[in-house]
């Protein structure tokens, strides 16, 4: 199974225009806890159209597949650990996944995928 992940959110602002927090572990890192909570909060919503209702059986594998927007050269972890990370919590949150412990999930690979100027994005594949 094919889902496509959101490569970033939209944080609402009370006077200006929302802002879009791009989901990657260089501004994991940097993000106070409140912002980083919202952050997770928006994107297990963003999901939930897609995970809600489905069920999936311990030692299922995840490829995570990073398509670029330009070549600039990126470090393909950086963005795809806070993927994985973000999609496991949102796949135990909508109950798809009992938990998200090495029990379910037996294995995660990443790859690039290459470069999709217009639509680029993170799909992930899961397997039994």
């Amino acid at each position: 199974m094919k889902i496509d992940l959101p490569l970033f959110v939209l944080l609402p602002r009370k006077t200006k225009p929302a802002r879009k927090a791009i989901v990657n572990l260089n501004n994991y890192r940097n993000w106070h806890y409140i912002t980083s909570n919202e952050i997770k909060a928006k994107y297990t919503e963003a999901l939930k159209d897609k995970l809600t209702g489905r069920k999936f059986n311990g030692n299922i594998k995840l490829e995570f597949v990073l398509f670029k927007a330009s070549n600039r050269t990126s470090d393909r972890s950086n963005v795809l650990s806070i993927q994985e990370k973000f999609f496991c919590d949102a796949l135990v949150h909508y109950g798809c996944i009992e938990d998200d412990n090495d029990t379910v999930i037996a294995e995660t690979r990443y790859r690039s995928g290459g470069l999709d100027k217009e639509n680029p994005r993170v799909e992930v594949y899961i397997t039994n």
